[in-house]
Formats: structure tokens, sequence, C-alpha cells
């Protein structure tokens, strides 16, 4: 986290590299929806419970659970608070899911899903925010290429993140799932030779 202090504040920790990897996936995000992802990235650095409900419930328990929430206005919080720890752990712990045999195209579904069905629930742009409004369905339309910019994201914070042998060991393993170029360059600086041209998108 001593990257994430020295930037000044969490959001600016991520506002770069968010930028840096819409432009790498060549993603046409909006900057309200870019906005909305850096808010999301600085929310989950600190201790939140919705990336542990999310790999630990069931998501079609949630999502079912959120879609019949009597209350309107728990019911949006439920759906976006659903669809943030989809995406969030999407890209971070991308990993979990499939070692659990959930096919990723499903996630991305039920993300969308929540996303889009928060939007819905905002009837009134005039009292909410007609940019806002924008914002979920984008997000919805668009959630597997953001799912990629947030993968993009987490190999930056990992790369930036070593420190011991401990922190080598998992950017390795990290790398050996996702083939990340980004990874492979730091795992480069530190003595490792590893292919190149198989995976992500690198900065």
């Amino acid at each position: 986290m001593s990257n994430i202090v020295a930037a000044g504040s969490v959001s600016e920790f991520f506002v770069d590299m968010v930028d840096d990897a819409i432009k790498a996936r060549r993603v046409e995000a909006s900057p309200a929806a870019t906005h909305y992802i850096v808010g999301l990235l600085s929310d989950f650095a600190k201790p939140d419970a919705r990336a542990e409900e999310t790999l630990d419930r069931p998501l079609t328990f949630l999502l079912d659970e959120a879609l019949h929430t009597p209350n309107v206005g728990e019911r949006f919080e439920k759906l976006r608070s659903l669809g943030d720890g989809i995406l969030y752990s999407s890209g971070f712990f991308g990993g979990h899911f499939a070692a659990r045999g959930v096919d990723s195209k499903y996630i991305i579904g039920l993300g969308a899903t929540a996303y889009e069905n928060a939007g819905a629930l905002m009837v009134s742009p005039a009292a909410r925010g007609e940019s806002t409004l924008d914002v979920f369905r984008e997000l919805a339309a668009k959630f597997a290429a953001f799912v990629a910019v947030l993968t993009d994201v987490a190999d930056a914070t990992v790369a930036q993140g070593i420190q011991s042998s401990k922190n080598l060991v998992k950017l390795y393993e990290r790398w050996l799932r996702t083939r990340s170029n980004r990874l492979a360059d730091a795992l480069s600086s530190h003595g490792f030779v590893t292919p190149r041209g198989t995976g992500g998108a690198a900065s």
C-alpha cells in the first residue's frame, strides 16, 4: 500500500492506472464511467464486505435477493453493490471464479444485469441526474470491457507491490493465470524470463 500512500490519495493512485488501461484496451468510456470506476477502486482499497460477500455467496442468490427487495432505495443499493462487487472481483480475483468452474460469461452477465436493473430504478433523471443514469447503462453494456480494464489495473497494482519474495511468488502465480505482459515486465526486472506476446495489454 506504500505506493498508494505516496500518491497522496487512493483516488489519485488509481486515476492514471485506469486511464492507461482504458487507452490500452481501446475502451470507449465516458468521463463519468471512468470517474465511477476510479471511485469503485478507491472504495474497495479499504476494508469492504462487498467483495468478500461476492466471493463467498452464490451470485444468483445475491441477485435474486436484490431484485426482490421491497424497498426501492434498498433494492437499488443492493443491485449497485452487487454490480460493483462482481466487477471488482472479476478484475482482481477472476481466478477465484475460474477455480470454481464458473464461466466468465455467466459472471459478466450477472454483473451487467445488476447494473442494468439498478439504472432502471432511477426513473427520475431530473432528480438523480441523467449522467448518473447513463453511467449504469454504460457499465452494463460494456461490463466485459470494464472487467478487462480492472484486470489490467490489478496487474499494475501487483507489479508495483513487489516488496518480498512472497509477493514475487504471488506475482508469478498471477502471471501464470493471466499471461499479462505488464506482469511479465515486472518479473523480468527481477530476473525471470517469461514468454511474451501471449497476454494482456501492457502499458
